[in-house]
């Protein structure tokens, strides 16, 4: 079998995976986020909390809890690693440093698991597991119940109440991701990832030197990390380290778990509309710019002219031999269309139009299928710039699930889409502009260029994933992509919950023979057409000074 059939076989094996788990877990996931009844565990979380997860909350109170829980969750989780010195089982490292821990925080706090440090040779036991871990769990619980909250948005109407933030927040922890967790954590165990809080080991003497290795409970924050769309390794190789992947079943399990829940989600999403059809219109389009994705990267790491790759089969350079270019394309592709960011290969070391795709996929917003959670609202909010422009096309009021998409509603969805870009371009043209950020660049021209530019989408857009080459462990990287971090995080969602209480509080509208119908195949092509075209004209100068200009030298 030769490798593309390989990487097309590995695809195709995906995909039926998913349509299997589809079905049974949307519907489980509208079981959770609608029953009225709460497990005991539940309640004494609540009682722990002093939260009444009864009580029905408006967009404003919605938001004050999501923002309330976020920021304790990053004083937490810095002040957990400026005491790591003193902490039991930090397997003798320093506290991290005030730029560092800060960064960390709100890298992991934002799901976006930015990791500009050695994870096996800077966090201890404690920090990964009481604070790294719980935020993989939590940070991905806070995504989908916004998500949640404008779906309820979409289904309610003459009300402003969006349900409960912690009953939503809890719930999706213990009744979807830690469940999952458990299971796919031993599936992990199985394919042979470490789980053990073993102490630092010399492996062997080499060439300059011993060197040495640290256990941890890896499987167990490895299936979070991806089924959370979290993306941080335990150790700095990340999944391309056979400790944390060390198998191609295991490379095409993680992949999986990466997909699972956005997947699922528009399921939950076209029941508790109303229209299952319409959630199906949501995953085809996702579906198809995720296919379009695989193929343009297998096309181009394969294909990619020069002895060296004609020799290896294609573009070999910084992929693992036991995954290939089919399994790290697949890889790189799922981690940079979602908010995971977990890579199995060095995407610094892709063809120049491949490290293009990569950026690209993240420069979509990060929805097909997105983040737990994230993408989903992305897609959505996409979803109505779309039916406003099918609107003007022909003249009528956009409505979308009936609800009128008015100035309110458009407003808010363009500056959703704003904020992003504007983050990433801004912080890239400081740093290049800047006498000192430059000189964290690894290379020059058209690709140092693409390690800064490539940082900041990453972070903007809460994914996690580096191109590496840049040194990012600095006083200016560490601040700016923090910042970039927990603004592009949380000023979404500000949006989000602010469109979704304007859509609750609304009358719907009848259907009539001119209502655009969103379910249709017809709609999923405009909708992909509004989402490439949007991004392609924010971002094309930029990809133009990078990796398009590589590509083409």
């Amino acid at each position: 079998m030769g490798p593309v059939t390989a990487g097309v076989l590995q695809a195709l094996a995906l995909i039926g995976a998913l349509a299997l788990a589809h079905i049974p877990l949307g519907n489980h996931m509208v079981r959770v986020y609608t029953s009225p009844r709460h497990l005991r565990i539940e309640k004494w979380i609540y009682r722990g909390i002093g939260a009444d997860p009864d009580t029905e909350m408006r967009w404003p109170a919605y938001l004050r809890g999501v923002l309330a829980f976020s920021f304790a969750g990053v004083l937490f989780l810095y002040l957990l690693q400026r005491l790591q010195g003193v902490l039991p089982g930090s397997l003798g490292f320093d506290s991290v440093a005030p730029a560092q821990a800060f960064n960390t925080a709100a890298s992991f706090v934002a799901n976006t698991n930015w990791q500009s440090y050695y994870g096996e040779q800077t966090m201890g036991h404690v920090v990964q597991t009481a604070g790294l871990a719980v935020q993989n769990f939590v940070s991905a619980a806070v995504g989908m119940a916004v998500a949640v909250a404008l779906v309820r948005g979409f289904a309610r109407a003459r009300t402003g109440e969006l349900g409960n933030f912690w009953s939503d927040l809890v719930r999706g922890v213990t009744r979807v991701l830690v469940p999952l967790a458990v299971v796919g954590a031993l599936i992990l165990v199985a394919c042979g990832v470490v789980q053990n809080f073993s102490g630092i080991h010399e492996v062997g003497q080499f060439t300059g030197g011993v060197q040495q290795w640290n256990g941890g409970a890896v499987a167990s924050q490895e299936v979070i990390k991806e089924l959370g769309t979290n993306g941080g390794g335990y150790f700095n190789a990340n999944s391309a380290h056979p400790f944390e992947n060390p198998t191609p079943f295991s490379n095409l399990f993680e992949i999986f778990l990466i997909l699972l829940i956005p997947v699922a989600l528009t399921r939950t999403f076209g029941l508790m509309v109303g229209s299952v059809r319409q959630g199906y219109a949501v995953l085809a389009t996702m579906a198809a710019l995720w296919i379009g994705f695989v193929a343009l990267m297998m096309w181009t790491e394969f294909a990619h002219p020069g002895p060296a790759p004609q020799v290896a089969g294609g573009a070999m350079e910084g992929k693992e031999l036991r995954f290939g270019i089919g399994g790290s394309s697949l890889f790189a592709v799922t981690t940079t269309l979602t908010s995971t960011g977990a890579v199995n290969s060095f995407h610094s070391s892709y063809t120049g139009f491949g490290g293009g795709i990569t950026m690209l996929g993240m420069m979509l917003g990060e929805i097909a299928p997105g983040g737990v959670g994230s993408g989903l609202y992305g897609m959505l909010i996409m979803a109505i710039v779309a039916v406003f422009i099918a609107g003007l096309m022909v003249g009528r009021t956009p409505e979308y699930l009936g609800k009128k998409i008015g100035p309110r509603e458009i407003k808010l969805a363009a500056l959703y889409i704003l904020i992003t870009p504007a983050l990433v371009l801004v912080f890239t043209s400081l740093s290049m502009a800047l006498p000192t950020p430059p000189d964290s660049m690894l290379n020059p021209g058209a690709h140092g260029f693409s390690e800064i530019l490539y940082a900041f989408t990453s972070a903007a857009n809460n994914n996690g994933s580096a191109f590496a080459g840049l040194n990012a462990d600095t006083d200016w990287f560490n601040t700016t992509t923090g910042l970039a971090m927990l603004l592009g995080r949380f000023l979404p969602m500000v949006l989000v919950l602010a469109l979704a209480g304007s859509l609750a509080a609304q009358q719907p509208v009848p259907a009539t023979a001119g209502t655009l119908r969103t379910e249709k195949p017809m709609f999923s092509g405009l909708l992909a057409g509004a989402v490439l075209i949007i991004v392609g004209l924010t971002y094309f100068p930029a990809l133009a000074l990078g990796p398009l200009a590589e590509g083409l030298a």
